[in-house]
């Protein structure tokens, strides 16, 4: 078979998985394709690993995986769920990996009765530190953002909607009665609607957040054109200097965005100063509207290298301006962390939620608590 015969088939069956339900991208496939390559595309059981590695992005596609695999490739006996032995799935996809132990002892003869439970490689990858990923894991870290699916913050709206519970809607009631030439007829009901929030995003690019830079502004760019996003979204790096990014990670494609965004930036992995850039923050943007009312999420590790009480100061104009303050420490997920930097000290009296942000699983935990601001 010719490698253009057997791309076309990765290709086509690629699209059979899409058609089945999973969230399969291009990108996906593209990935799927150099894996299958690099694997050895007439190899079954190296196809399936390819496939289920790069097309499925967490545990609810593995079934349908597995059967359209079985059908698709007419298999005889059904193939397993899990490699053998235990291994880091993504760090064995990368060029350079030995192929028997990616594959595992196949071969090997086991008891039918052998339970082998492992949890799938996707969902181990989205618990992981970003800090503590390979470039191979942090790629496939970053089709998984596609996942994620980002609600708005609301607030209460000054006009009434008809609904099934709430208040008597008198109008409505009596427009109905007057239809039934005054003979009683059912109570109507009204409620306050909603309408979108803003949401604001201050994202740190110091030499200490350097690890986690990329994956918050991937995170920026899920919340600034997720689909169906009905609040207004504005973002901002800071460091030594305050810099306005939300025009760059307006593209649809991520990678662009992020581009776009490395072009305007003119501090990466810089000092921190926090203090000041939240004072040029609320002077030029926040104090005119931007904040008010607004959920702020600042994701920073809170070292300073300003004046903790110009931080401590400039975090109080935040709270009394914004509906809601959260700040987001990657370090606060870690086992045994103690908030004893100079600027968390001086920043938590003034936020409302302080979450952890060092993985995806709690990026997604993050998007829950900034629906519900």
């Amino acid at each position: 078979m010719s490698a253009h015969a057997g791309d076309e088939i990765l290709i086509a069956f690629a699209t059979a998985v899409r058609a089945a339900g999973v969230p399969v991208t291009m990108d996906r496939t593209r990935t799927f394709l150099a894996a299958a390559a690099q694997l050895g595309v007439g190899d079954r059981r190296s196809t399936y690993v390819a496939g289920r590695a790069t097309l499925c992005s967490g545990p609810d596609d593995l079934d349908r995986y597995d059967k359209l695999f079985h059908s698709w490739f007419d298999a005889q006996e059904p193939l397993p769920r899990t490699v053998e032995r235990e291994r880091d799935p993504v760090r064995s996809l990368a060029p350079g990996s030995d192929d028997d132990d990616l594959l595992g002892q196949g071969d090997a003869e086991e008891p039918e009765d052998l339970l082998r439970v492992a949890a799938s490689d996707t969902e181990l990858l989205r618990h992981r530190d970003v800090a503590e990923m390979s470039p191979a894991e942090k790629a496939l870290m970053a089709r998984m953002f596609d996942a994620l699916r980002p609600r708005s913050p609301v607030r209460p709206a000054h006009r009434r909607r008809p609904w099934h519970r709430g208040e008597v809607d008198p109008q409505r009631t009596l427009r109905r009665t007057l239809r039934q030439l005054g003979e009683p007829g059912r109570v109507e009901w009204r409620r306050r609607g909603v309408r979108p929030r803003r949401l604001v995003l201050l994202i740190d690019v110091s030499g200490s957040m350097h690890a986690y830079a990329d994956a918050l502004l991937r995170l920026a760019h899920r919340f600034a054109t997720a689909d169906g996003r009905r609040g207004p979204v504005e973002v901002f790096t800071i460091g030594t200097r305050l810099t306005h990014v939300t025009r760059a990670l307006r593209q649809r494609d991520a990678e662009s965005a992020l581009v776009a965004a490395a072009q305007v930036v003119p501090d990466w992995s810089g000092g921190t100063r926090l203090g000041e850039t939240l004072r040029v923050f609320l002077d030029r943007w926040g104090q005119r509207g931007m904040a008010r009312g607004s959920v702020v999420v600042i994701f920073s590790d809170g070292w300073e290298r300003g004046d903790a009480a110009l931080l401590a100061e400039q975090m109080g104009r935040l709270h009394r301006l914004a509906h809601s303050v959260v700040w987001v420490n990657p370090h606060r997920g870690r086992v045994g962390y103690q908030p004893v930097q100079q600027g968390i000290l001086a920043a938590l009296p003034h936020v409302d939620h302080f979450v952890a942000g060092h993985s995806l699983a709690t990026y997604a935990d993050l998007s829950e608590v900034i629906a519900h601001a």
